[in-house]
């Protein structure tokens, strides 16, 4: 039996694509270990970690075990929590949206949080070479050669995180032009969205399957 930690950020729950896109993957990892797979759920996009409690519990590890308050041994314990369920995990699906440019805040704040969890502390990479997938829904286009290009300041920045500072090993779907439906000005764009779409959801089939080799190398 294995066990899926899968995180949502995605303000957004009818036509998310980052959320389609990780329920294709999701589905391929049962299909390939299981019916009896456990999944752990963490949406932060509906259910955000308070934002104080990153401060608070990153403050905590610097104040002696005795002298710390309720207020900060309540933050420590979510952030216990939270590192738990990454603990506990034989693959994460970690999916998310380009907010501004950006990384979604309620993402970047559980990622803090977790950090401050001495498990997670830079250097100790306690999840090092689990299988993780980083699922990513962009409205607009940011390749090379496009007006935006260099626009998108998450992808790095995640990246950076889950394989270099957890050791994650780390596939990434990534789609583009997610707006197109919606926005008259994208309108030409529409078919080449519809099929980026298309790969995502494959790419996502192929990698959901590709797991169980994964695993059992690392058995």
């Amino acid at each position: 039996m294995s066990t899926i930690f899968r995180l949502d950020s995605s303000i957004r729950t009818e036509s998310s694509v980052s959320r389609a896109v990780a329920d294709t993957l999701e589905a391929s990892v049962i299909e390939a270990e299981g019916s009896d797979t456990t999944v752990i759920r963490r949406d932060v996009g509906l259910s955000p970690v308070p934002s104080d409690v990153w401060a608070t519990s990153a403050f905590a590890g610097f104040t002696p075990e005795g002298d710390r308050t309720d207020e900060q041994l309540a933050a420590q314990a979510v952030a216990a929590e939270l590192a738990d369920e990454v603990v506990a995990a034989d693959v994460l699906v970690i999916a998310t949206s380009l907010y501004n440019f950006g990384v979604s805040q309620h993402l970047k704040t559980w990622i803090d949080t977790v950090i401050t969890d001495p498990r997670f502390a830079p250097g100790t990479q306690t999840v090092k070479g689990k299988p993780a997938f980083l699922v990513l829904a962009r409205g607009g286009g940011y390749g090379e050669g496009t007006p935006r290009e260099g626009w998108d300041h998450a992808t790095a920045y995640l990246r950076r995180i889950l394989e270099d500072v957890w050791g994650l090993d780390l596939d990434v779907i990534e789609t583009e032009l997610t707006l197109a439906e919606v926005t008259p000005q994208m309108a030409e764009l529409r078919d080449l969205a519809r099929q980026q779409l298309a790969e995502s959801h494959e790419a996502a089939r192929t990698s959901g399957r590709s797991v169980t080799v994964k695993l059992r190398s690392a058995a």
